[in-house]
């Protein structure tokens, strides 16, 4: 079966627009006619309003459109309207044509739920199951308030975090760019002048001549090699095996094993608190939030926290056999347990991890401005031993 969007008109000539489901566009045809309505047009789904690099949408307007539906269902505008509504507010081309189809899938009779899982590059398996869990419980719209909330915070957090590496990342790149003009058309130009004058040379300067031929030479092997090795990293990180590997040395990194370790667990135990506040299975939570883990190891783990719940192990004590996971969760879980009160117990200790992110990138910046300037005077002064040097030999020899 292969769905169509369709636009017909009824018998009372109204213009309608929907999705209906059949194994070929005459079937389709046939199944509209059989109702009574005119066809107008009718189009397989995938074929010109298919978007599949709506992933690039991103979290901004995904968090807007939340918001603000999340408001006018409040107020009770039925959510059709609301669809509509939002559908010429915003700004966003490729957004607009996802709510369209949206609208379209629910004027088909389907649920909210359903429409939103055709669109998965663009909303999450959990934003879709705390909808689905809304629609079940009748509190659609105060779940769409928490999980604009949620997106919000989100949002922050990852711009706080991006924004607060900028710095050093230009730092770093300038002083790579420098380095790499120096040695390729710089240096060149003193080594003709010292070979030329056949004097003794001092150690610093005969290795910055050596770096320097090599990388006038072979500038262009050394592309090679960086593109290949990103790029088979990149491969064997996406296989199950390499990414557990990866992550877990990245894990034992100093500063920046505790920075992703800390980051992972915010989006975990974030997801796991929505998602136990709407009222999806606690199986079921886990398995989607164990998925939104940034480091594999964690991912791993949380799945084989799953199978111990599954066989009836309280999810603290499932929690507490892999030391992946910090104490506190386990602890503050077990008192989410006791209080019966799992999602806030949740909302805390991801808000304790998030509050420990920030600290630690404030710390990582401060901390990277001084190491950049003693690394690049380090570089300096190598430089102009190996350059002052040959002149004063020269001069001395006069």
């Amino acid at each position: 079966m292969q769905e169509f969007f369709y636009e017909v008109k009824d018998k009372q000539d109204e213009t309608l627009k929907g999705v209906v489901e059949a194994v070929s566009t005459d079937q389709a045809a046939k199944i509209l006619h059989e109702q009574g309505y005119t066809i107008l047009k009718i189009q397989a789904k995938g074929k010109g309003l298919s978007l599949p690099f709506l992933g690039g949408i991103g979290i901004g307007p995904i968090s807007q459109f939340t918001r603000q539906l999340a408001t006018m269902v409040t107020s009770g505008l039925p959510l059709a309207d609301s669809l509509d509504v939002l559908k010429k507010q915003t700004e966003n081309k490729n957004l607009q044509v996802v709510i369209e189809q949206i609208a379209e899938s629910i004027q088909a009779g389907n649920p909210f739920s359903a429409a939103l899982q055709k669109h998965p590059k663009v909303f999450s398996k959990a934003y879709i199951n705390v909808v689905r869990a809304g629609e079940a419980s009748g509190t659609l719209d105060k779940v769409l308030l928490r999980l604009a909330d949620n997106l919000e915070k989100e949002r922050q957090f990852q711009g706080e975090v991006r924004g607060a590496m900028i710095y050093p990342a230009i730092i770093v790149s300038a002083m790579v760019v420098v380095s790499m003009i120096v040695l390729v058309f710089v240096v060149p130009k003193l080594t003709e002048v010292y070979t030329g004058l056949d004097i003794p040379l001092p150690l610093p300067t005969i290795i910055l001549m050596a770096v320097s031929g090599f990388m006038s030479r072979f500038w262009w092997l050394l592309v090679i090699l960086a593109v290949a090795g990103i790029y088979t990293l990149r491969r064997y990180k996406a296989t199950p095996e390499g990414a557990l590997v990866i992550d877990r040395l990245i894990l034992r990194l100093p500063v920046i094993g505790k920075l992703n370790r800390d980051s992972s667990l915010t989006e975990f135990t974030r997801t796991l608190s929505i998602l136990v506040g709407a009222g999806v299975p606690i199986l079921e939570s886990l398995k989607i939030a164990g998925d939104t883990g940034t480091n594999a190891v964690h991912r791993d783990a949380a799945s084989h926290v799953v199978a111990l719940v599954e066989k009836g192990t309280p999810l603290s004590k499932s929690i507490e056999e892999f030391p992946t996971f910090p104490p506190i969760i386990s602890q503050m879980t077990n008192v989410g347990e006791e209080t019966g009160k799992m999602d806030e117990v949740l909302d805390k200790v991801s808000r304790f991890f998030e509050q420990e992110v920030e600290q630690q990138v404030k710390n990582l910046t401060a901390a990277i401005e001084p190491i950049v300037m003693i690394v690049l005077g380090i570089g300096v002064a190598f430089l102009m031993i190996s350059i002052v040097l040959p002149i004063y030999s020269i001069t001395s020899a006069f």
